[in-house]
């Protein structure tokens, strides 16, 4: 069917024409009509079939049509995050690009003070269409900045993943904001029980329309590489040399394990970037443009780019981990074949995660080709059916131990716990007398043999090895004793304190600093004796070297003068 059929307004058709849009989607031929005429629909359709221009199409339509309240907001959606609000806001802008007078604004936290009194003055002077995440309408709901009372629309765009994050909350608090008689639609792509309640709770009479659910385009060729975790990084090596692919996805479970990829693909000259929840917003915005322009050719993400992303070339999805919800798989996956084009998704399986494979294998009732590992990584573990994995019973640090340890950036083959012990080196030891020696005094330091010149000495030295100390005390009991009848020396008595000081000839102070003299009555380090009692030596006056002129050194310097 064509755009021009439905009964759209002229300058909605306009702008559709500009676009190249002419053909409906399936899921936009039936949810148009009946949202134009009035009534709450539940939309279910899988990813990349345009459910954001379903909605946005008739809703654009009826408010340039008029009889809605000016300076008032009209519009209400919600979205999960923060790109598919952004992306949601960039339709909103092309679509009605020749409608004067209708408003938009993008509501989404991680930004500045700048961007919030824009949302501020926006919310508060009456926006058409109020484009927003629920954590941070919440915020401005409890502060006052909004009033819904004239609200005429409600949407929950990616109604599912908003649940799964936990905004069930959030969303009735917001509901509860909004009037009655409002009319209200709800777009997902899978349908599960939570699903069922929250249409229950929020839409009156809904007309239901499902297309494929959680079922991923047909013209997505999927396949799997069974392998371990240290032989992830040399598959995806080998997937990009085999061909020249620059628009590609790779998906990760973890942050971490983004931040590791992305490193190990850059160590491998790929222009690459990287996309996860710890990132700024301007941050993320900027890595957003650089792969939508086509500045980066490959993007390394967690889920938060598997919902609503609409880039039509994608050439290629790597789910480098398994997601554990089959859905999630269906999302990712869905990123790429958008726009009726051809796409490949390729997924590691790795021994831990052939449970949750399998339980993809029977949500999509197909069996998923597996493909061989590339020649020079070995072999892979054996797939089989398996039941789910228990939990890990030791703690988190060793578990976080040992996905550092198994990381592909690594090269290292892994080691066990008794490999990595260090080899203790056999000691031969002889046969010899063991000394009984104390253990503090074994631990010591040895010093060096002192030489003793006394050669009567070092022949009445015991073959044993002796200690300093026990040669000190050895040596005070053997001292010669002094023989009576040797003639003795005189004693020099030594001079008096006052008769020192008259024969010290009469010098200055800086000669004293100079030659050594004790400057006060300061403690010796040994004692407390004052170093004035203590006889000194008379150290011979030094005449003090002349100071030279400071203008005749500067000429000296200049005209390079030598003597």
């Amino acid at each position: 069917m064509y755009f021009d059929e439905l009964d759209l307004n002229d300058k909605v058709l306009d702008a559709l024409y500009d676009m190249h849009f002419e053909t409906c989607t399936p899921i936009q031929e039936s949810c148009i009509p009946e949202i134009l005429k009035g009534r709450d629909v539940l939309g279910v359709a899988q990813t990349g079939t345009g459910k954001t221009a379903a909605y946005l199409l008739p809703i654009l339509s009826k408010l340039a049509d008029g009889g809605y309240p000016k300076d008032a907001i009209n519009c209400v959606i919600m979205s999960p995050t923060r790109e598919l609000a952004q992306q949601i806001d960039q339709v909103m802008q092309g679509s009605g690009y020749y409608l004067s007078g209708i408003s938009s604004v993008a509501i989404y936290g991680g930004n500045d003070g700048n961007r919030y009194d824009q949302e501020l003055k926006s919310l508060r002077m009456g926006a058409d269409v109020v484009i927003a995440t629920p954590g941070r309408l919440i915020s401005h709901i409890s502060l006052g900045n909004v009033d819904f009372s004239k609200a005429s629309f409600f949407v929950l765009d990616e109604a599912d993943r908003m649940l799964d994050m936990g905004f069930s909350d959030d969303i009735m608090t917001i509901a509860k904001q909004i009037p009655s008689t409002c009319q209200t639609i709800m777009f997902s792509a899978t349908m599960p029980d939570k699903i069922e309640k929250l249409a229950n709770n929020l839409l009156k009479n809904p007309v239901t329309v499902k297309l494929a659910v959680s079922k991923p385009a047909e013209k997505i060729r999927q396949s799997a590489y069974v392998c371990y975790e240290t032989q992830k990084m040399g598959i995806t090596k080998d997937i990009f040399k085999a061909s020249d692919l620059k628009r590609v996805i790779v998906f990760c479970g973890s942050k971490f394990k983004v931040k590791q990829v992305t490193a190990s693909l850059q160590r491998k000259h790929v222009n690459c970037g990287e996309m996860h929840s710890d990132l700024e917003q301007a941050e993320r915005d900027e890595i957003m443009y650089k792969f939508k322009s086509g500045q980066t050719d490959v993007l390394v993400a967690t889920d938060i780019v598997a919902r609503g992303i609409d880039i039509d070339d994608i050439a290629m999805v790597i789910n480098y981990d398994v997601p554990h919800d089959a859905e999630d798989y269906v999302h990712r996956i869905g990123r790429t074949a958008r726009a009726d084009k051809d796409g490949i998704a390729i997924t590691f399986v790795n021994d831990e995660d052939m449970y949750y494979f399998q339980q993809i294998e029977k949500f999509l009732e197909k069996v998923i080709d597996k493909t061989p590992l590339p020649e020079g990584l070995g072999e892979g573990p054996e797939y089989k059916e398996t039941g789910k994995p228990k939990k890990p019973s030791a703690s988190a640090k060793s578990r976080r131990k040992k996905n550092r340890e198994q990381t592909a950036h690594k090269h290292k083959p892994y080691k066990t716990g008794e490999e990595r012990k260090p080899k203790q080196v056999e000691e031969n030891v002889a046969e010899t007398p063991v000394q009984d020696v104390k253990p503090v005094e074994a631990n010591k330091k040895r010093r060096p043999k002192r030489k003793n010149n006394n050669p009567d000495d070092t022949a009445q030295q015991p073959e044993t090895r002796q200690t300093d100390g026990q040669q000190r005390r050895k040596n005070k009991e053997t001292k010669p004793v002094a023989n009576p009848n040797a003639p003795q020396k005189e004693k020099v008595r030594e001079p008096n304190k006052q008769q020192k000081k008259e024969r010290e000839p009469a010098t200055s102070n800086t000669n004293k600093r100079r030659n050594g003299a004790p400057q006060g009555n300061k403690r010796n380090k040994r004692g407390n004796h004052k170093p004035s009692e203590l006889p000194q030596k008379v150290q011979p006056i030094v005449n003090p070297p002349k100071k030279e002129n400071g203008i005749k050194k500067l000429i000296k310097r200049i005209f390079s003068f030598k003597k």
